[in-house]
């Protein structure tokens, strides 16, 4: 981030995206956690990964939003998948590159990134 006015732009792009996305029961939830641990480890690069990866294949039954922080500040960037029906999963020290991988093995293919997980469900 070189700029305030950088900041804005994402933080704009990123609320427009997420607005495009309505919760629903039956959506899949992706939160990432945007408290000021996540934001220093990288968490905005990865919450942008995840709704571009997501806009780019038209995936629209993921909602993607922004938590707070879970005490697991060593593990940040961390993000949380829950599918309706299953356990949620959490995953720990994300990239926009694992986001990727997550949402080709476990949104679309139904396969949990077991090595990026912390082994135990938030």
């Amino acid at each position: 981030m070189k700029s305030l006015a950088e900041l804005q732009a994402i933080r704009e792009k990123t609320r427009l995206q997420l607005n495009l996305r309505h919760e629903s029961p039956d959506n899949v939830s992706v939160k990432v956690g945007l408290a000021t641990c996540g934001i220093a480890a990288g968490a905005r690069e990865v919450i942008c990964a995840f709704v571009d990866e997501l806009e780019k294949r038209g995936i629209e039954n993921v909602t993607v939003t922004a938590m707070g922080c879970i005490d697991k500040c060593d593990k940040e960037p961390i993000a949380v998948v829950e599918v309706p029906g299953e356990e949620k999963v959490t995953y720990v020290n994300m990239t926009p590159e694992k986001a990727v991988r997550v949402i080709e093995e476990h949104i679309v293919n139904k396969k949990v990134v077991a090595e990026y997980t912390d082994g135990a469900a938030v």
